[in-house]
């Protein structure tokens, strides 16, 4: 069982750095560049805050506007000229290192309201008065932090991303978490084997990191493309990507019910085949709404396998006189609604998709 939740959280892994290793890659170069710049152009022994501010205003994150890259770099440069004036004036000290943190961090809040730019900037001046200084001048270090500064803007100005890229790629892994607990389902339910069934109930409970960092990048995105305008014609994808987030995840808690009521129906006897055949069709038509999901194609194929999911699901005709069975059915009546509804269709048409009870 550990095996599977340590497999869960490794697909999920690899999902995020597949997602992030170009971003990586380009923070680290304006990292080393910055540094570069600071120790042959300026001639600074040890050019310390121009990767920092550099890294700090890049990073790894999917969020490079113009005015989150100057806030980030701006709290760093603002924090570091607080704390250099403040060491060059009155030296460094326990009540130098109060009045060092409150003054940048009140020029932060004067300057913008964003909390990005404060924390910076009391973060940044902390650093100076803590570190003695080497080299560079008396402001050495502030030239240093807009040295780094300039370079992460400019490789977020002249390396524009695709904000779906990173969502997209968090929900084909989280999809794909789904498809993997129905195919054990599937196999449990066929073979009457309760560790498989258990197996997929664990794989659900693993999968619920995933679907959280999905959401929470669909949603960041999305309040991306509402304040860059090169990005607005991609809204309604995005936003679109925040919904399907929010019905997978209802969808994989209704997996995690039917594995878990699985468990007493494999035990007690039994299951028709039938049962096992529809939840492995489900899987399959899972697997190809992740599949269009991760590529931004059109859910069509993925939804039209579900509508014929959905027309198998009467449960006096898959599990006649066993309501244990017909119990399952219904969960996976739900389960398919929400899948039907992720892959473009509306709440009417996926309700009605179902055999009348």
């Amino acid at each position: 069982m550990l095996r599977l939740q340590l497999g869960s959280r490794v697909r999920a892994g690899w999902a995020r750095v597949r997602s992030s290793w170009g971003l990586v890659l380009q923070a680290s170069a304006a990292a080393g560049l910055a540094y570069g710049i600071g120790l042959y152009v300026f001639g600074h022994e040890m050019p310390f805050f121009a990767p920092v501010a550099a890294w700090l205003a890049l990073g790894f994150s999917r969020d490079r506007s113009v005015r989150r890259v100057v806030e980030l770099a701006g709290g760093v440069a603002i924090g570091v000229a607080a704390g250099d004036l403040v060491v060059h004036v009155i030296g460094s000290g326990m009540w130098q290192m109060a009045v060092v943190l409150a003054a940048s961090a009140l020029v932060g809040r004067f300057l913008d309201r964003g909390a990005l730019l404060t924390t910076q900037a009391g973060v940044q001046a902390i650093v100076i008065v803590g570190l003695p200084q080497i080299g560079g001048g008396p402001f050495g270090r502030w030239v240093d932090a807009v040295v780094g500064g300039c370079v992460a803007l400019a490789f977020a100005l002249l390396t524009p991303t695709d904000p779906r890229r990173h969502p997209r790629t968090l929900a084909q892994a989280a999809v794909q978490e789904l498809t993997t607990v129905l195919d054990v389902l599937a196999r449990g339910l066929r073979a009457g084997d309760v560790e498989d069934v258990e197996a997929a109930l664990l794989t659900g409970r693993a999968s619920q990191p995933a679907l959280d960092e999905w959401r929470d990048a669909a949603r960041s995105a999305a309040e991306l493309v509402r304040l860059a305008p090169a990005h607005r014609r991609h809204r309604a994808e995005l936003e679109g990507l925040v919904g399907e987030s929010v019905l997978l995840d209802r969808a994989m808690r209704s997996a995690r019910v039917l594995a878990r009521r699985s468990v007493a129906v494999v035990q007690d006897g039994p299951v028709p085949p039938g049962l096992a055949d529809v939840v492995a069709d489900a899987a399959r038509a899972t697997d190809d709404l992740a599949t269009a999901i991760g590529a931004g194609h059109d859910p069509r194929p993925a939804r039209e396998r579900l509508l014929a999911v959905a027309a198998a699901l009467d449960p006096y005709a898959l599990a006649p006189d066993d309501w244990t069975s017909q119990s399952l059915v219904l969960l996976l009546r739900s389960l398919v609604v929400d899948l039907l509804e992720a892959s473009g269709a509306t709440p009417a048409d996926a309700r009605a998709a179902l055999p009348e009870l």
